[in-house]
């Protein structure tokens, strides 16, 4: 009995682009933000980022003719192949830092107007000691965090960019949820 096969949306884009590579660009515009989104959350550096986004969409092309698509657990769309290739990359890119260490320039803040600085300093004071909870998580429960409530991923795709079961993704989740909030409460005291 023939089992039904998932339909990976990104098909007929990685098939046109392994056919002529100027058609990666569909999937390129597809994913870009996203690549990038996580890329500049993981290292916090527009232009470190904007790199590793393009490390990995050139990964991606040059890897293009290896990539097959698996319904069978571990499950792997063109989606969760590209933002495995992301998480490489990424640990990589702090591989290559912690050999050779760099300064930072800081980012400079704007101020809007005299009368929303105080809500925007308390706004800036929160969001700052969320970020710093999220940070503080080992990095596997931060990145499971980040793909599934800023790239809005599901569990599976979550296991499979991880190499591990949606369970454990799902432990890694909860787990991640609750330093968070146990972080943000023993600040509020």
């Amino acid at each position: 009995m023939d089992r039904l096969v998932a339909f990976d949306a990104d098909r007929p884009a990685v098939e046109a682009a392994r056919r002529d590579p100027q058609q990666f660009e569909i999937l390129y515009r597809r994913y870009v933000a996203q690549v990038y989104s996580f890329a500049l959350y993981e290292t916090r550096d527009q232009a470190l980022a904007e790199d590793v986004t393009a490390q990995v969409f050139l990964r991606a092309l040059t890897g293009l003719p290896r990539f097959r698509e698996q319904a069978a657990p571990p499950a792997s769309s063109f989606r969760v192949w590209l933002f495995q290739i992301a998480r490489r990359t990424l640990s990589n890119e702090r591989r290559r830092q912690r050999r050779r260490p760099q300064a930072q320039l800081d980012l400079a803040v704007s101020v809007a107007g005299p009368i929303d600085v105080e809500r925007q300093v308390v706004t800036r004071a929160e969001l700052e000691r969320a970020l710093a909870a999220i940070d503080g998580l080992p990095d596997d429960r931060r990145q499971a965090l980040l793909l599934r409530l800023v790239h809005e991923m599901t569990a599976r795709e979550i296991a499979a960019i991880m190499q591990r079961s949606e369970g454990a993704v799902r432990v890694l989740i909860h787990r991640a949820l609750k330093g968070v909030a146990r972080q943000l409460r023993s600040g509020e005291q």
